[in-house]
């Protein structure tokens, strides 16, 4: 079974795989997440056993980059709560026998589903990017990251629309910010949020619709 599920194992690793010499650190992790998902698995669950191997040898990997390096500062206490919520997702996956929405990490923490989601997205201070790294400018040259510091930044006029509309977001529940958030910030689709929160995607079109006409009413009426 392992030696038949070692190419799934190889395409997870090149997920977080940014070099040669990493990719060959990272196929070592994921091979022993895939022997501890052969050890664990119970075909009695009725689960398939790659949909049971995926979780736990990204949970391995995940855990990789947690235990060896953070590439930018992250306050202590996101760090605990990253490693206390990857602790309870590889839990929950075991006992589901799938990945858990997070939803469902946050009851069982007992702590709120942004909680969570900030906890899952602080894995992003694992890397950075090096200022000498080579990047194409607008103008088709190719200018490193250092040279771009100090342009013209457009989100100036953003953040000055963000705080117009400040006051009707503080008016909306803390599902229908964190839905805009997603949405809006985050870019994803409403699949993708009501796969986070556990909806459905009618549900999420409702409360965005509903949400955004709030808004609008507040900004009006300001």
């Amino acid at each position: 079974m392992v030696l038949e599920h070692l190419p799934l194992a190889r395409k997870l690793a090149r997920r977080y795989s940014h070099s040669p010499q990493m990719a060959e650190d990272l196929m070592q992790v994921a091979a022993l997440g895939l022997i501890r998902a052969v050890d664990r698995f119970d075909p009695d669950r009725g689960v398939s056993f790659s949909s049971f191997a995926v979780p736990t040898i990204l949970g391995e990997l995940k855990r990789h980059f947690r235990d060896t390096r953070w590439a930018l500062h992250v306050p202590r206490e996101l760090q605990e709560r990253a490693q206390s919520v990857d602790r309870e997702v590889e839990q929950l996956t075991t006992k589901l026998g799938r990945e858990p929405r997070p939803r469902e990490v946050a009851d069982s923490l007992g702590i709120d589903v942004e909680q969570v989601l900030e906890a899952q997205s602080a894995h992003g201070a694992f890397d950075a990017q090096s200022l000498d790294a080579p990047v194409m400018a607008a103008d088709g040259n190719s200018d490193s990251a250092g040279d771009l510091i100090g342009i013209e930044d457009d989100g100036y006029e953003l953040a000055e629309d963000r705080a117009s509309i400040e006051p009707a977001l503080d008016g909306l529940s803390d599902r229908d910010r964190l839905t805009l958030r997603l949405r809006f910030d985050r870019d994803m689709t409403q699949a993708e949020i009501g796969r986070r929160l556990g909806i459905s995607q009618m549900q999420v079109s409702r409360i965005l619709r509903r949400a955004l006409n709030d808004m609008e009413r507040s900004v009006r009426a300001l």
